[in-house]
């Protein structure tokens, strides 16, 4: 016969639950506090009033944390004193109880791993708390689900963002890593970050730095998806670097056929139609092979807010160890509903800001579209961009490592670059970074193939000026092959028996 627990009917006490806590390790925290300076320094980065459990060592931390602002002395006068300022030295336990605090610590050596205990029990609090609020929303059949779902996400990152601080380094620590990096980029050519494939812009930015947010910006038709594209599949294909690509504007489908067309060089109206040759289509099913095993991932969720995105990409980099964020566009994205009622400016300014925390959080670098203002098409002249045509530019300019711009004077019926040579822009952009925080800013032409959708690099025989200044100064056509030998057998035959060659002729390739 078992024992009997209780009254039956009655719920004993000790089956109830008590939030978590540890008053007992608050006592030892705040008593060594007040005997020891080192014990101050080591908690109040970590400690803030309300992760403590009980009221009055609330009360005595906010004591403790005014005397350390002002630069006065903590101690057990120091802290009596501010406490009866505030009028809180009752409420706290009064003289008697600071005194018997200080008298349960013989030292301050574990005061951090006790701080930090004290720092687990609160989140652990905040959590059943946030996941009662939303047990609660969600009985609610008012609630939209979608506003649940965005209002969990948003609490639970406001707790990650306000307890789990990252620690400051020593300068030898951060010294050695900064001389591991240097050794590392000294083996890459240069390259700290993540390559674009375009050799000039790696070169000025040495690759997409971790931890930044890249804004590209244009007018619409100037190619802003198109260069993201090229790039995703360059780091993708080339460098096998997987990369989350969030397309607000356009479907996975239509994206990735783009990304065929130009892997394989078929036009997208030739694939869009299906009009294909019996050889388009073996080079179709060839060339995309290297794009099948390419690390890209597509995510075409409409009105994205940046809590979905937010969950979406710390998956993604848990799952997939992704690399690179692009996001396209920025204006597509919204808040979620707890930016409901603000305008749009400090939407936007919310948006930016929470990517740039977001390529902080996942140390990967983020690159955001943003749509440009109708100033450019109003202003004369080359109507290249700059940094106030950004539309709700305040916030993006400011959170923006690198903001850069897509020009095509095509676009606005420009025949010639506006430089000395006059060259034509005829399938060329410009690349404008117009902002860089952490290095220089150029203008980088690029060549653009407009009935693939792609970007390339610009090499020096695209432009007439540069293959003029190789001939200048080779005092030769380099297109002619003078080495004949290596040319006949890089054929596989003599090239005199070519119809019409004449032996003593040059033969262009």
């Amino acid at each position: 016969m078992g024992r009997k627990i209780g009254t039956p009917g009655i719920i004993p006490l000790e089956k109830g639950k008590i939030p978590p806590q540890a008053v007992d390790l608050e006592e030892v925290v705040l008593g060594a506090m007040m005997i020891d300076k080192k014990g101050v320094d080591e908690v109040i980065d970590i400690l803030h009033p309300d992760v403590f459990y009980k009221e009055g060592h609330r009360f005595i931390y906010e004591a403790i944390f005014k005397l350390f602002e002002s630069s006065q002395p903590v101690d057990l006068l120091t802290v009596s004193a501010q406490l009866k300022t505030d009028g809180k030295l009752e409420a706290a336990g009064g003289d008697f109880y600071l005194i018997k605090l200080t008298q349960k610590v013989a030292s301050s050596a574990h005061i951090e791993f006790h701080a930090r205990i004290i720092l687990q029990k609160y989140i652990q609090r905040s959590l059943i708390k946030i996941s009662s609020e939303i047990i609660e929303e969600a009985y609610d059949e008012a609630t939209d689900v979608f506003d649940l779902l965005d209002n969990a996400e948003s609490k639970l990152y406001e707790v990650t963002q306000g307890n789990l601080k990252r620690s400051a380094e020593t300068a030898q620590n951060l010294v050695i890593q900064a001389k591991k990096k240097i050794e590392e980029i000294s083996n890459k050519e240069g390259l700290s970050g993540i390559p674009s494939g375009f050799d000039k812009v790696d070169r000025l930015t040495s690759g997409w730095q971790p931890s930044d947010l890249i804004i590209i910006a244009a007018r619409p038709g100037m190619g802003k998806t198109a260069l993201t594209l090229s790039m995703a599949r360059n780091i993708a294909v080339n460098a096998n670097i997987p990369v989350a690509f969030f397309s607000l504007e356009m479907s996975s489908v239509q994206l990735i056929t783009r990304l065929i067309s130009s892997e394989t060089g078929l036009s997208s109206e030739k694939l869009r139609t299906g009009r294909l040759e019996k050889h388009e289509w073996e080079q179709l099913n060839v060339k995309v092979k290297t794009l099948e095993k390419a690390p890209l991932f597509i995510d075409d969720t409409p009105s994205l807010s940046i809590f979905d995105l937010r969950a979406k990409a710390r998956r993604l980099a848990s799952q997939h160890k992704i690399r690179l964020i692009v996001l396209d566009y920025l204006q597509l994205m919204t808040s979620g509903a707890s930016q409901k009622g603000g305008n749009r400016e400090q939407e936007i300014s919310m948006i930016s800001r929470n990517l740039k925390a977001l390529a902080k959080e996942l140390d990967v670098p983020v690159i955001a579209l943003s749509q440009l203002s109708r100033a450019v098409e109003t202003r004369g002249g080359s109507k290249r961009p700059i940094l106030s045509d950004l539309r709700e530019s305040g916030a993006i300019e400011q959170d923006a490592d690198i903001v850069s711009f897509i020009y095509r004077p095509e676009y606005y019926k420009i025949d010639e670059w506006d430089d000395e040579e006059r060259t034509p822009t005829q399938g060329q952009a410009e690349f404008i970074v117009a902002k860089h925080r952490n290095g220089g800013l150029d203008n980088i032409r690029l060549k653009f193939i407009a009935n693939l959708g792609k970007f390339d690099n610009l090499d020096d025989f695209d432009s007439p000026f540069e293959f003029q200044s190789k001939m200048n100064a080779e005092g030769e056509n380099p297109f002619i092959t003078r080495n004949l030998p290596d040319a006949e057998q890089a054929f596989g035959s003599s090239m005199n028996d070519l119809p019409g060659a004449d032996p003593d002729d040059d033969v262009p390739f």
